[in-house]
């Protein structure tokens, strides 16, 4: 049973990092090819909310790993 629970959330947080990687990759380059959006403004403010994000995300992974028990 709680195999099965670690198996569920961290494939729940792996599917959302990857959608949420893919979306900010997506709004990025899309930023940077538009001429009406200011490059420089771009990373000022994707740069930090990409660190927290992929960040919380490792953590909560490494975390789920290292308390799982041995086999």
């Amino acid at each position: 049973m709680k195999e099965r629970l670690i198996f569920v959330i961290t494939t729940m947080v792996s599917v959302t990092l990857c959608l949420v990687v893919l979306s900010m990759v997506g709004v990025l380059l899309f930023g940077l090819f538009n001429e009406k959006v200011d490059n420089n403004k771009i990373f000022e403010l994707i740069g930090p909310a990409f660190q927290m994000i992929i960040g919380g995300f490792i953590g909560l992974l490494a975390g789920i790993k290292l308390n799982e028990p041995e086999k």
